[in-house]
């Protein structure tokens, strides 16, 4: 069964962000492709956490987080974000804490700040819910998304009408 499991949501195309916090003064973050939607008023998403990521527990931990929405511009950060040991705030990041003390990645055009307000332990992992707080949504995500599927990086472009 795992093998279905794993063959099945390998081709199961899925939206990509990357999660921040600050873990007592050092930023963290994570790329994840597991964000959805749960509710509109008021604005809640969930996203799960593998417990084998370092970054896992200091977002946990985290009161607040930001969720970055990654287009296909963004695919560098996806890629540090989800690379293990990798420098996440290095040199050449370009990187801001909120006046909130969040860290934010400066050039995602859309993204959330967000209290978390619910974790599910599941075996391995943890699912989170999160209310949205604040946040900007830019236009440029239009067209451009990233999606991750069959363990590559893909660009998810908009038709155009007939």
């Amino acid at each position: 069964m795992t093998a279905a499991f794993r063959d099945a949501f390998r081709c199961h195309p899925a939206g990509v962000a990357l999660l921040t916090a600050d873990n007592n003064g050092t930023p963290v973050a994570l790329t994840v492709s597991s964000l959805i939607s749960v509710s509109s008023n008021p604005p809640i998403v969930a996203f799960s956490l593998s417990l084998a990521s370092s970054a896992a527990q200091p977002l946990l931990d985290a009161e607040t987080i930001v969720i970055h929405m990654l287009g296909f511009d963004d695919l560098d950060l996806a890629q540090l974000g989800s690379t293990s040991g990798a420098d996440r705030f290095g040199p050449g990041v370009d990187w801001m804490r909120l006046p909130t003390g969040e860290p934010r990645y400066s050039r995602v055009g859309t993204w959330f700040r967000a209290r978390i307000i619910g974790t599910l332990p599941v075996q391995g992992a943890a699912v989170v819910s999160a209310e949205l707080l604040e946040g900007e949504v830019s236009a440029k995500t239009t067209g451009q998304a990233l999606v991750y599927h069959d363990r590559k990086w893909h660009r998810l472009q908009s038709e155009t009408a007939t």
